[in-house]
């Protein structure tokens, strides 16, 4: 019989959980404060400075050996996940995206299951469908409109992150996870910089308001979340982790809803609900130790 969830694993579940609540203001501080159409700047200006703050402050160079996995991680992590996040977020309504992000420990289950030989349990698979479901009824309405570059873009956009999640388990780099952050950050940031440089149009003279969303992106979107989300990989069961990224787009719901007037129906209310449930079941089922 499995016994209880050890308490440490629930704190730092909800340490974890801090992440996605702080990328859930993506959707917002990108649509009402930044400059339009400039996904790739938003994502370098969001990552770099965050990473070389924590370069400056752990000052320590990885392992000869690490460098490649170290690269491979930077670009699922960030450079790949990060400018397909912000694609997603300046084409499609936040509602549709959220909903192809929600499968994300879908597909941290199937990697898990294909590679590894570890396959998940029907509660856990369960659960994570119910989050697919529930985003649904949660954020899509007869009115959403399927654009098909910015539907590829969040789609592709959790497949990398959760191959990210999955080889960070699966390599256990040997590299404190503040060092670890910074690296990731600066190496991600630095596979954005051409495509903001060739794609992307050059920012106008920038606002008050501006600098501070764009500083928010970066110290709390980046240097906070990303150093709580790591450490959340490195200790967390991969699938309990993955599940937790639906707390974004909840977050995203409750700012719309106190800060943009948006309103919640019912079925919107249950399927918040569903969502949670979900969260709860995976971190549940994927913890137990036997």
């Amino acid at each position: 019989m499995p016994s209880d969830i050890s308490p440490h694993l629930w704190r730092d579940a909800l340490l974890t959980a801090c992440a996605p609540v702080i990328w859930g203001s993506t959707y917002i501080v990108t649509s009402e404060f930044l400059p339009p159409d400039r996904p790739f700047t938003a994502a370098l200006i969001r990552a770099m400075p965050a990473g070389l703050l924590l370069l400056l402050i752990t000052r320590q160079f990885p392992q000869k050996g690490l460098w490649r996995r170290l690269v491979v991680l930077s670009a699922l992590n960030i450079g790949v996940f990060q400018a397909l996040l912000f694609v997603a977020a300046y084409r499609l309504p936040g509602g549709l995206a959220a909903v192809l992000g929600a499968m994300q420990p879908l597909m941290v289950m199937f990697l898990a299951w294909a590679v590894d030989r570890r396959a998940p349990g029907v509660a856990a698979v369960c659960f994570a469908a119910a989050g697919v479901f529930g985003m649904a009824v949660l954020l899509l309405s007869a009115q959403t409109a399927f654009e098909p570059i910015g539907m590829a873009a969040a789609l592709l956009g959790a497949a990398s992150m959760a191959t990210g999640i999955w080889l960070t388990r699966r390599w256990q780099i040997e590299m404190p996870v503040l060092s670890m952050t910074g690296w990731q950050l600066v190496l991600g940031g630095l596979m954005l910089a051409p495509f903001a440089w060739m794609v992307d149009a050059p920012l106008p003279t920038l606002t008050p308001v501006q600098w501070t969303a764009y500083a928010y992106l970066s110290g709390a979107g980046a240097l906070v979340a990303y150093v709580l989300w790591f450490r959340g990989v490195a200790r967390l069961p991969i699938v309990a982790v993955a599940s937790l990224g639906l707390l974004s787009p909840l977050a995203a719901v409750v700012l719309g809803w106190v800060f943009l007037a948006q309103s919640l129906s019912g079925a919107s209310l249950l399927g918040l609900l569903v969502v949670l449930a979900s969260v709860f079941g995976v971190q549940w089922t994927s913890s137990r130790k036997p």
